[in-house]
C-alpha cells in the first residue's frame, strides 16, 4: 500500500517491487530495481527517507527515523530489521533482527550481525563487521566476507522482476 501523508507522496522508481502487502507513505523516494517485501513499514512522516537503487528491504522491515535518512545502492536489510537512523551506506548487509537506533550511521559496504543493536549515535566505519547487543566492531570485512556479501547482487532485483511480471 502506497500512501500520500501530509502533503507529500512517496515517488517509486518504475523498476521497483513494492508488494502490495507492505506500507510506504510519505516523503520517501526509491529507487531502481530496488523492492520491498511483504509487511514492511517505510514511513516517511517525521522526515524524509531516500532509498537507493537495488535496495532488498524483506519482510517485516520497518524503516522510520526522526532525521533525514539515507539507504545507499546495493543494501540489504533483512527479515525484521528496524532501520531507524541517518544512514546505511552503499554495499551494507543489515542482519535479519538487526536494529539501528536513532542518529547512527552506518558506512559503506558493511555488515551488520543478525540480532545486533547498533545504539544510538554510533558512527560505523566502511567496511566494518557490527556484531552484538549493544553492537561492537568487531573486525573488517575480509576477503572471505566480501564473497559474501556480492554472492549475486542481481538476486533480489531479478526475484523482483519475477514477482512484477506475475503481477504480485
Amino acid at each position: 500500500m502506497i500512501r500520500s501523508f501530509d502533503g507529500k507522496t512517496p515517488r517509486i522508481a518504475e523498476s521497483a517491487f513494492i508488494s502490495e502487502a507492505s506500507y510506504v507513505v510519505g516523503d520517501v523516494e526509491i529507487g531502481d530495481d530496488s523492492n520491498v517485501w511483504p509487511g514492511a513499514v517505510i514511513r516517511g512522516d517525521f522526515a524524509p527517507i531516500r532509498i537507493g537503487k537495488c535496495v532488498a528491504i524483506e519482510d517485516n522491515c520497518t524503516v522510520h527515523t526522526g532525521h533525514d535518512l539515507e539507504i545507499g545502492d546495493w543494501v540489504t536489510i533483512g527479515h525484521n530489521a528496524v532501520v531507524h537512523c541517518r544512514k546505511v551506506g552503499t554495499g551494507t548487509v543489515i542482519g535479519m533482527n538487526a536494529c539501528i537506533l536513532e542518529n547512527a550511521e552506518i558506512g559503506d559496504f558493511c555488515i551488520v550481525g543478525a540480532g545486533s543493536v547498533v545504539t544510538e549515535g554510533m558512527i560505523v566505519p566502511d567496511k566494518s563487521v557490527v556484531i552484538g547487543a549493544p553492537a561492537k566492531i568487531k573486525g573488517t570485512v575480509g576477503d572471505q566476507l566480501a564473497m559474501w556479501q556480492e554472492w549475486d547482487p542481481d538476486s533480489y532485483p531479478r526475484l523482483a522482476r519475477k514477482y512484477k511480471e506475475a503481477g504480485l
